[in-house]
């Protein structure tokens, strides 16, 4: 089932014939093993078992990006984004340096819901020589039918020659039970680096895929069911729902005085704020009406990573965020009209 399942989603990513995969817990796991391919590849070629490469990556980049170094004692650079909130990949070039070993780009970026630019990512990874993993975590298993449908998604996977390994989360917008992720490697040589070997114990030889120890066997047999149950025409209807009921919030949310999207998403994460609005108390108006409000810190402002179930909630929602802006106006002794 697992070979079947990583057979089908390297076609949907355009791997190459030696391109390979595997699957993980989750995302956090896929990254950890796309980092530790990465370092031990970076170590065979510079003949150097002790290297210390550093990760140069978005600040709007996955945590456990920092979680794989802290493990692996590897620095990580972070580099603010441009004015889109998207990755700046002249700031991330000039942040290179011949340490180097890992860029980074997402599809989307769970703050703000945006993709980075992966076509130019992919043309700094190849003049620095350095490996580029994107993270489709979050989008993997959406942006792919959102492009199908006709939405404009740019390039992000190894149809790009720069992408080295590339992490996607089926029990996200794959609608797959937990745990079921997945990870995968243009070529097949990262293979023996990724995952664990020992044979140094009486019992002989001792190797895993993954970090884990024993893998349970029910996300893999859930996700082959799901993905041959649905198909790439139940993917392509899923998408064209999300992204229709998407935008359908962006609309309803920028109509309300105040607000705006903070961004252009480009699937269905939102992040929205008003300069001139505490927007803890938008939160605490939303918390008050039943809701419970994601937030994000830079700049001020909810966050939603919506799915199918918040399809029928939509006007319930958009009409007590609508009370909850205007409550948080009059409490700080300002009308949104005088603001606006």
């Amino acid at each position: 089932m697992e070979e079947e399942v990583i057979g089908m989603t390297l076609d949907l990513f355009h791997g190459p014939e030696e391109a390979t995969g595997t699957m993980t817990s989750g995302g956090t796991e896929s990254i950890l093993l796309a980092v530790k391919a990465c370092r031990d590849a970076a170590r065979a070629h510079r003949g150097d078992a002790m290297h210390r490469g550093n990760l140069v990556l978005p600040s709007t980049a996955h945590p456990a990006f920092d979680k794989a170094a802290l493990l692996m004692d590897l620095p990580v650079r972070r580099i603010s984004v441009g004015v889109d909130l998207r990755a700046d990949v002249a700031a991330m070039g000039a942040a290179v340096d011949a340490d180097t070993i890992m860029l980074v780009g997402s599809v989307p970026c769970f703050p703000y819901g945006v993709v980075d630019p992966l076509p130019a990512l992919s043309e700094l990874a190849l003049s620095c020589e350095v490996w580029l993993h994107v993270d489709a975590c979050v989008g993997g298993y959406f942006a792919p039918f959102a492009r199908e449908v006709g939405r404009p998604i740019p390039s992000f996977d190894f149809d790009l020659p720069g992408v080295m390994s590339l992490s996607a989360d089926l029990h996200k917008f794959g609608f797959c039970p937990k745990p079921a992720s997945t990870v995968f490697f243009r070529t097949a040589g990262p293979v023996a680096e990724r995952g664990f070997d020992l044979d140094v114990w009486p019992s002989g030889r001792f190797t895993t895929a993954t970090f884990v120890g024993t893998r349970p066997g029910g996300g893999v047999a859930g996700a082959w069911a799901v993905l041959n149950h649905l198909g790439r025409e139940g993917y392509r209807a899923l998408a064209t729902r999300l992204l229709t009921m998407r935008d359908a919030y962006v609309a309803g949310i920028e109509a309300i005085p105040g607000l705006q999207i903070h961004g252009v998403p480009d699937l269905s994460i939102l992040a929205f704020g008003g300069p001139k609005l505490d927007m803890g108390q938008v939160a605490a108006g939303m918390s008050a009406r039943g809701w419970v409000p994601g937030m994000v810190r830079e700049p001020p402002g909810l966050h939603a990573m919506m799915s199918l179930l918040h399809e029928p909630s939509r006007e319930a929602y958009l009409s007590d965020l609508q009370a909850s802006v205007a409550e948080a106006s009059t409490r700080s002794g300002q009308s949104i009209r005088a603001v606006y």
